[in-house]
C-alpha cells in the first residue's frame, strides 16, 4: 500500500520557513530561490488539504495547525537525518547504538572506558547524546539512556525496563587550598564553610547533614550549578566545597585538584541506570550491557 507521505523537499522547506517565520530567511538557508521556497510550502498545503500560514501584507505566521505541524516535522528530519549520518558512518564496519547520558557521567566515568570497549568489540560504534531527563524513546530513535535516579523515578519511566548499573555515594570534597592547614574537617565546621549547590538536586546538602545529625541553617544557600563537572571546577578553583559522587571525581582525587573535606560518604537515594525501551532487544545493545556490567561491578 503506497505511503501518504509529501515530498522530503516540501517538508524540508515549510520546516525552514516555519523556523524562520520567512520565506526569504528560509530560501537563504536552503540555497533556493523564494519563489521555489514558496511553491514547495503551497504544494504541501494542498497535499494535506491544510492551511499552514497565514498570509498578509506584513507577512506570514504559522496557523495554530501549522504551529503543531512544525514540531512534528522538525523532529522528524532531525531523526531521520541522525540516522542517515549514522548509516553513511557506519561503511560496512558494524553495529551502532545511539545512547541518551547525563553528561558527567558520560565524560567522566563511560568515555573513559570506551578503549576497553573497543577493544572487545572493535565492530561496535556508540554515538552519545546528552539527556538528563526522562523522554519517549519512540520519538528519538535512540536505543537506551544511561540515567541517574531513584527507583521510584525509574520506575515511572513508562514503556522501559531498566538494569541496575552502581549506586551513587556522595562525598563533600574541595580545593586543598580551601582547607590550608585544617586537614579533614568535622561536619560542624563543614556548616560554616561556602557549600557549593547541584541545582537539580537542591536538597543534597541538607540530606548529607540530616544523616550526621547536625543542624546547618545554610545548606541550601550557595552557587548553584547545573552540571557536576561544573561542581568540580568551581570546587578545584576553591570557590567552596561540593558534594559529589565519587565515581565521577577519581581523576581530581588521584591528582589532588580535590581532597576530601569530610571523610563521611552518604549512599545517596540515585543510581545510575541503563535504561531502555520495553521492547526485544537488539543484539548490539545486549553486548553493550554485558559489558556495561562488567565495568561497573
Amino acid at each position: 500500500m503506497r505511503r501518504k507521505l509529501p515530498s522530503t523537499q516540501a517538508l524540508n522547506c515549510f520546516e525552514a520557513a516555519a523556523r524562520h517565520q520567512s520565506f526569504t530567511r528560509a530560501a537563504q538557508e536552503l540555497a533556493l530561490t523564494q519563489g521555489a521556497v514558496s511553491r514547495q510550502v503551497t504544494a504541501l498545503e494542498a497535499f494535506v488539504g491544510v492551511t499552514l500560514f497565514k498570509r498578509s501584507q506584513h507577512g506570514m505566521t504559522l496557523t495554530p495547525a501549522g504551529e503543531d505541524y512544525a514540531r512534528l516535522v522538525s523532529r522528524r528530519l532531525d531523526s531521520l537525518e541522525r540516522d542517515t549520518l549514522d548509516l553513511m558512518g557506519r561503511q560496512d564496519q558494524g553495529d551502532a547504538l545511539t545512547l541518551a547520558a547525563v553528561p558527567t557521567f558520560a565524560t567522566r566515568w563511560l568515555i573513559p572506558r570506551f578503549p576497553l570497549l573497543a577493544h572487545e568489540q572493535p565492530q561496535l560504534q556508540v554515538h552519545i547524546e546528552t539527556r538528563t531527563r526522562p523522554f519517549l524513546f519512540g520519538d528519538t530513535g535512540i536505543d537506551a539512556a544511561l540515567y541517574a535516579g531513584t527507583p521510584e523515578q525509574v520506575r515511572q519511566w513508562a514503556g522501559t525496563q531498566a538494569t541496575l548499573l552502581c549506586p551513587e555515594d556522595v562525598l563533600p570534597v574541595c580545593s586543598p587550598a580551601l582547607l590550608t592547614d585544617m586537614g579533614e574537617v568535622s561536619p560542624e565546621i563543614l556548616a560554616s564553610m561556602p557549600l557549593l549547590q547541584q541545582s537539580t538536586r537542591p536538597e543534597a546538602w541538607r540530606d548529607w547533614f540530616d544523616a550526621q545529625g547536625i543542624y546547618a541553617p545554610r545548606s541550601m544557600a550557595g552557587p548553584r550549578y547545573e552540571l557536576f563537572s561544573m561542581q568540580a571546577a568551581a570546587a578545584s578553583c576553591g570557590l567552596g566545597v561540593a558534594l559529589m559522587p565519587t565515581l565521577l571525581i577519581q581523576a581530581e582525587l588521584a591528582s589532588g585538584a580535590l581532597v576530601v573535606a569530610c571523610p563521611r560518604p552518604l549512599r545517596g537515594q540515585r543510581a545510575y541506570y541503563l535504561v531502555q525501551p520495553d521492547l526485544q532487544e537488539r543484539t548490539a545493545l545486549t553486548c553493550f550491557k554485558e559489558w556495561l556490567l562488567r565495568q561497573s561491578h
